[in-house]
Formats: C-alpha cells, structure tokens, sequence
C-alpha cells in the first residue's frame, strides 16, 4: 500500500525532477530548495484546500497593493524577520564594523546632494537635533570622501515618499565626508512611527496579535571606496520600541543617547533657538577583501 506521505514524496521529486534541464545552477538550486520547503510545510501542516486558497488571496492582495510609493512585500518580508535573516547570513560575520539592518520599504535612490552642516529639512521644528561623526575603516583610518545616504521619516510619522503635503526631498540626504573623514548635518528628532498598516500586511499583524509600530530611527547606507558598504540605521535610546520593532531590525549596537542642550544655559547653534539634540556617531566599514590594498 501506498501511504499518502510516499506519494507526496513522489510529486515533490518530480517537481524538482522538472528543473533539471535549468541553465542557471545557482536558480535551480533555489528553486528545488523552495520547492522542498514549500512543499514540506504543506504537509507538516495538514494544509487544507481553504488554507491553500486564503494565502494565495493574501498573496494577491500584497501584490495588488504595491506600487512607486508602496512596497508591500519588502513590508512583509520585513513583519516576518525574513529580511533580518538575509541580513545575518550576508553580514553576520565578526567584526568591528558597524552592523547592519534592514534597509526597509521608504528607500529612495537619488537624494539631493548636501553640504556638511546643511539641514536636511526646511523646518527643524521643536526637536532640532544635530548629526555629527565620522566614517572610518576597521583600522581606524578616517575614509575621505566616504558618501553617506540619509533619510528619515517626519514628525507626522510619514516618510516624504507616502505624504504628498511633503517636499519629495524633504528629510532625505546624501553627504561626503570631509577629508578627516568628518560628516555632519541637521535634522529634527526622529519619532516612533507604525508601518503602513491599512493593507494585507496590517491585517495580518492585528490577527497574529502584533502590533506595527518601529523605534524612532534615521536610516544610513554608507559606502567608500575599497570598502563594503553598509545599511544601517541609527535609534534613539528613548524609544519605548527598541524591544518589540515590528520588523526586527534593533540591534543594540545601533541604538544611541541623544543629548538634550539648553540655550538658556549654553550658546544656541546657528539657526537653532531654545532646546534641541546632539548625537556623534562613528561609522565603521570594512574593506573589501575583493579589492587589493593601497
């Protein structure tokens, strides 16, 4: 007698039987790899016709809401810690560098161009806070010249790319540094904000009992010659979040103190009245073993 798991050995062989014929090696041995899971799940899960039919509905409704502004299945590989594992397993190596995380689904290629010390907002609001630091290898030399990719959300919880009362460049950023390595710009303190939670990743959050919310961050993709660039982001302390990112990405590594100055006490940064916050960050990338010294 044949049993049902014997049988469903035998489809999951054929399927990947059919690949065999596959030019590209490296998308054959994905393919079976995904094709072995999927299949393994299915069973292990006693996965029933209604089940099946709910995620390809799902599944849909991810791809249905995508679009220039909206990019629903990097959200979902994020909600489901898919995207930090790729992260582990390209970046997880020891090392002195700065780590990594997600680059997350707001990204914009293309920010403007900035001067060291310039605003990356017309209007630093209640909360200026100023960004200063350096971008240096592993050895601790200063990296010239170094490009540091900024973007943020505002303090309405929105990224410019979802809100269209926003400047297209308003809190986004690219910067050299200087050649000690230097970097420096203004910006308002970031807040917590929820992702996008009014489509089918949403609902699957609230369903699974989670909530969607990120820890105040600024998101950083750093690069230098002859070194390997990093995405990266950094967190404010303060954030009730660090614990519960709705998308896995804190690594406690990145997570910084931002200090509180007074003006009534102190001399007031050129453009800046009242409160506001600093932070000095070091960006640490590691040289590229691909690319020969000096």
């Amino acid at each position: 007698m044949t049993l049902p798991g014997d049988r469903a050995a035998a489809l999951t062989n054929q399927v990947i039987d059919r690949l065999a014929h596959c030019p590209d090696s490296r998308l054959r041995q994905l393919m079976s790899g995904m094709i072995r899971h999927l299949h393994a799940f299915a069973l292990e899960e006693s996965l029933t016709e209604s089940e099946w039919m709910a995620g390809i509905r799902f599944l849909t409704d991810v791809g249905q809401i995508c679009s220039d502004r909206r990019q629903e299945f990097i959200l979902l590989s994020d909600t489901l810690g898919v995207s930090m594992l790729v992260d582990l397993i390209n970046h997880g190596t020891a090392s002195s560098a700065t780590e990594s995380t997600v680059l997350g689904p707001f990204y914009v290629a293309d920010s403007p161009w900035r001067s060291n010390g310039d605003a990356i907002t017309d209007d630093l609001g209640a909360q200026p806070l100023l960004v200063s630091g350096h971008v240096r290898d592993t050895a601790g030399n200063p990296l010239a010249d170094a490009t540091l990719d900024i973007w943020q959300n505002a303090t309405n919880r929105l990224y410019a790319v979802q809100d269209e009362t926003q400047s297209p460049e308003n809190l986004r950023g690219r910067f050299h540094t200087d050649a000690g390595g230097a970097f420096s710009f203004r910006t308002v303190r970031p807040v917590d904000y929820p992702i996008p939670d009014n489509g089918p990743v949403g609902r699957m959050l609230q369903a699974t009992g989670r909530h969607p919310w990120r820890p105040a961050h600024i998101h950083f993709v750093v690069s230098a010659d002859g070194c390997r660039t990093v995405t990266t982001h950094v967190f404010d302390a303060e954030s009730p979040y660090l614990e519960s990112d709705a998308v896995f990405g804190v690594k406690q590594s990145l997570v910084r103190t931002l200090d509180v100055h007074d003006g009534a006490v102190e001399p007031e940064p050129a453009g800046i009245h009242g409160r506001w916050y600093t932070v000095d960050i070091d960006i640490v990338l590691q040289p590229d073993a691909a690319v020969p010294p000096g």
